[in-house]
This record gives C-alpha cells, sequence and structure tokens, in this order.
C-alpha cells in the first residue's frame, strides 16, 4: 500500500516489515495465525499502511513486504503495531514506538538503510515479543561528501550496535527500547541479541 500524497514538510519511509518473534496471545498462548502490522506516525490513523496477514506463521510470522510510510516532519516516533485476526475479532499483540531520532539526524545520512529490532509492549506496558525491519527515509535531501564518509567508516566499524545506541524504555511516554541491527550480522540470531541488552 502507498500513502495518498507527500510533502517537503514530511519524510516518506521505505520500510520492509521482516518478521515477528515470539508473539503471544494475552502473554500465555502462542499466536497461532493470522498476524499482521499497522504502521502509522506516531497515534495518528491517517495514511496508516498495512501488511497482509501471515497465514501460517504462528508467533514467528514474516511478512517480508515493502510499504511507503508517509511521516511529518515534526512527528516524534513512528508507531508499529502488530496485531492478529481471531474468532472473537482483531487482538493487538503489541506495539512499538520508534523514536525518529533513531534514523534521522545524527552523522549518519538520512538515506541510510537501518535494520532495526524493537521490542513489542502489550497495553499494559509488558514484553511481548520483537518485530524485525528495515528503514530508509527515500526522499531525503542529497548528502555532503563528509557524512558519506561517516556513513561508510561506521559501516566498516560496527557489525551490531553498541550499547551505548540505545532509546531507553520510558513507561510514561510508552516509547520502546530499540535495538539496531546492521546488514553485515542481521543473519544472525536477533533474539540473543536482543537478550542479551535486557
Amino acid at each position: 500500500m502507498k500513502p495518498s500524497s507527500s510533502s517537503s514538510s514530511s519524510r516518506l519511509l521505505e520500510i520492509t516489515v521482516i518478521s515477528g518473534e515470539n508473539l503471544l496471545d494475552n502473554r500465555k498462548q502462542p499466536v497461532k495465525k493470522n498476524a499482521f502490522v499497522n504502521i502509522k506516525a506516531e497515534s495518528s490513523t491517517c495514511n496508516a499502511q498495512t501488511t497482509k496477514m501471515d497465514k501460517e506463521g504462528g508467533s514467528f510470522p514474516m511478512w517480508n513486504e515493502k510499504l511507503i510510510v508517509d511521516l511529518p516532519m515534526h512527528a516524534r516516533h513512528l508507531t508499529m503495531e502488530v496485531q492478529c485476526k481471531a474468532s472473537s475479532g482483531i487482538k493487538t499483540i503489541g506495539i512499538a514506538k520508534v523514536p525518529t531520532s533513531d534514523f534521522t539526524g545524527g552523522f549518519l545520512p538520512e538515506d541510510y538503510l537501518h535494520f532495526l529490532s524493537y521490542r513489542l509492549r502489550d497495553g499494559k506496558g509488558e514484553k511481548n515479543g520483537i518485530i524485525n525491519f528495515s528503514l530508509r527515509v527515500k526522499n531525503a535531501p542529497p548528502q555532503s561528501s563528509q557524512s558519506a564518509g561517516c556513513a561508510a567508516a561506521y559501516s566498516r566499524q560496527w557489525t551490531t550496535a553498541p550499547v551505548g545506541m540505545r532509546s531507553s524504555y520510558n513507561s510514561s511516554s510508552g516509547v520502546v527500547t530499540g535495538m539496531p541491527v546492521y546488514p553485515g550480522n542481521f543473519s544472525g540470531n536477533i533474539t540473543n541479541l536482543m537478550a542479551n541488552k535486557f
């Protein structure tokens, strides 16, 4: 799905929703099927994008679906909500709020391809699974030669994010901890990385 429009007052994000891990229904039973992901800017329902349902992956769904999301420049975070369709209706499994500072600003160019894994939280703020995805800004301004050099050096130096590059979970704001995972080590065991850091 594609958003209806974009402008200079917004960022156009290319997000590939890759997979989920350890998704539980009410934090008790593994999700059986029909998991999908909604992506939107903060609490807005406008231009929300949704993946297809994974009908066979159960609590470890695989989507590998690319979505284009229009994110206003003033937005402080991106909301990723994992849900599943059951006989009783649509259930929310968990939500991750991705701070825009995790993929904009700093010395990396905005069009840098980020591979990220986030802990999902249920309505009570309890941990309930992980979502894995990649993200880059499509309409980023041209990068300078200096920022390009920094990005290249950064890619060579790190295969996984250092401990300092995390966003702390704050129960009052609902922002969850993010663990960036870069291409050189993305094929590794993401669950073990997350477990070691939390």
